[in-house]
């Protein structure tokens, strides 16, 4: 089993940041790819951002190229998201996942372990 435990949402005006972490516990957790999915008001959840176990390899959604950056510490076995020029289409409870294909093929529907979900809204 594996435990993700999400924090650093909040409220920000556009054009601002935030970073979300996402800690994970487990006997199996730190070799298991983790990344972020996202849901919005009314939508269905989308894949966000993804990294190997130790970082080296990344993989984004098009919406967040060049705004979003994943990074991981392998000694904290925690996943960070940071988010940069906030949009208010950014608003939505973002998921932390961890699953051996995430990298692969990142499906909601195919994700072994989820994270609670952290509100992040995005004031115009």
């Amino acid at each position: 089993q594996v435990q993700l435990v999400e924090s650093g949402g909040g409220l920000v005006q556009a054009g601002g940041s935030l970073r979300l972490s996402c800690a994970a516990s487990g006997r199996t957790s730190s070799r298991y790819p983790m990344g972020w999915f996202r849901q919005g008001p009314g939508k269905e959840r989308e894949f966000v951002a993804a990294t190997n176990w130790n970082g080296s390899s990344t993989k984004y959604a098009d919406s967040v190229k060049g705004r979003f950056t994943i990074s991981r510490d392998i000694a904290k076995n925690t996943v960070y998201l940071q988010m940069n020029s906030l949009k208010p289409e950014d608003t939505a409870v973002y998921y932390c996942a961890a699953d051996g294909g995430l990298l692969a093929a990142p499906v909601p529907g195919r994700v072994d372990y989820w994270g609670q979900g952290i509100q992040v809204t995005v004031s115009s």
